[in-house]
């Protein structure tokens, strides 16, 4: 007999195996450890915070209630997203943090879930101090960690999870389900995807009017950068980045109003851990919203790069074509395979914690340059 699909699990359409492999183990019993691997785009993310919502939701993953909405936006007390926050990888300091939070009781419900994205930068100490912690973790504690395959953690590590692995959605069905979702046309759902990779991501990117406008500020910014001296630069570089923190505002007004509701019931300590996971969604959330910002110049430099070689294909960029015609009139197809380069470059200093304002000056002086 099937498995009943929790309403949060519906995320995972485009996955059936993972999707019904996750719901037979809520009604089973969850694994004290996962490893979600797969290709970036594939939803590995979407389905951690799915799982989460349905451990901590009242109503099994209702996908609806307070406490789904807390981890959607990342804002939940007792789930946690995190990153190596290392040059290289995950710090010692930041596992034995986390080691020292599971150990804690949940704050509002009877689950404490830990996503760790780029599990494969868990190396030497930090790998070491996590080990015991995620062979035999607290009652109630779930891992969930994800990384591009097994193969790329440590077998020390990997051997304590359940892998469960993350096919590539085809492109044709990945537009079809943005297309359901949004009512969007093929261009703009082909676009939404090049810029937010999965289904899920592309279709609140199409809901959400400040990416949108955002993205459409990478296409002006970058199709003027040949006309536009070094203050222009500057200057657009910091619009881009104030574009990239407006989504913040509502991530900050939940975070104020759960705080204070917090407040009436939680200890000092309690509280204290729990404004230390606000600032780390906020830093989470802004990152986010500087790759796409990222993300959305990749797309608009892979265009040019098209009409540059005379290749028989679609842009993504469809609205802003005359602007693609432009740009590849005045370059050469080298020129735009180093630029391309300078993406990749730009979003690994943002993984090293460089200033995004200075991520993002940097990365446009540089594609003039290129160009």
């Amino acid at each position: 007999m099937a498995s009943r699909i929790p309403t949060a699990l519906s995320v995972l359409a485009d996955q059936p195996r993972v999707q019904g492999f996750l719901a037979s183990a809520l009604e089973q019993g969850v694994a004290h450890a996962y490893l979600f691997t797969g290709a970036p785009g594939s939803g590995m993310q979407e389905a951690a915070k799915a799982l989460a919502q349905c451990l901590v939701c009242p109503n099994g993953g209702d996908g609806t209630c307070d406490e789904c909405r807390r981890v959607a936006r990342r804002t939940h007390a007792d789930v946690r997203f995190l990153e190596p926050t290392g040059v290289s990888g995950y710090r010692v300091e930041q596992v034995r943090e986390l080691i020292d939070d599971c150990m804690r009781a949940p704050i509002r419900s009877a689950w404490k879930v830990y996503v760790l994205d780029r599990a494969d930068t868990l190396r030497d100490a930090s790998a070491n101090a996590l080990l015991k912690t995620i062979e035999e973790p607290p009652a109630g504690v779930v891992f969930i960690l994800i990384a591009t395959s097994a193969e790329s953690v440590l077998p020390t590590i990997a051997s304590r999870c359940q892998v469960v692995p993350f096919r590539v959605v085809a492109p044709d069905a990945a537009m079809a389900s943005v297309m359901r979702a949004t009512g969007a046309q093929a261009w703009e759902a082909r676009l939404a995807l090049a810029i937010a990779r999965t289904p899920r991501e592309a279709a609140e990117f199409l809901n959400a009017p400040s990416r949108r406008e955002a993205r459409r500020k990478v296409v002006r910014t970058l199709a003027g950068l040949a006309d536009d001296d070094s203050w222009d630069v500057l200057l657009s570089a910091k619009d881009l980045a104030e574009a990239a923190r407006i989504p913040l505002e509502d991530v900050r007004e939940a975070q104020k109003a759960a705080t204070e509701q917090a407040g009436e019931f939680l200890s000092a300590s309690a509280m204290r851990s729990m404004e230390d996971a606000n600032k780390r969604a906020l830093t989470a959330r802004e990152r986010a919203g500087m790759l796409e910002l990222l993300s959305a110049g990749e797309a608009v430099l892979r265009d040019v790069l098209i009409r540059c070689s005379g290749i028989e294909e679609d842009i993504v960029n469809e609205d802003a074509s005359d602007k693609i015609a432009r740009m590849a009139a005045r370059t050469e197809t080298e020129r735009v395979v180093g630029a391309l380069a300078l993406c990749r470059e730009a979003a690994a200093k943002l993984d090293a914690h460089v200033s995004p304002q200075l991520v993002l000056e940097d990365w446009l002086l540089a594609i003039k340059e290129a160009l």
